[in-house]
């Protein structure tokens, strides 16, 4: 067995620091989209 593999740093859920990171990078382009969207209407 590998050494790291016994002495684990952090045992918090991959899965759900991948969520977090999804949501937070799909919330800034969509943020970013919104911005966007708004300027073109104002300028039209």
């Amino acid at each position: 067995m590998n050494e790291f593999e016994k002495d684990v740093q952090c045992t918090r859920n991959d899965a759900i620091d991948s969520g977090v990171a999804f949501g937070a990078s799909f919330g800034f382009f969509a943020l970013m989209f919104i911005i966007a969207t708004v300027i073109k209407l104002i300028g039209s």
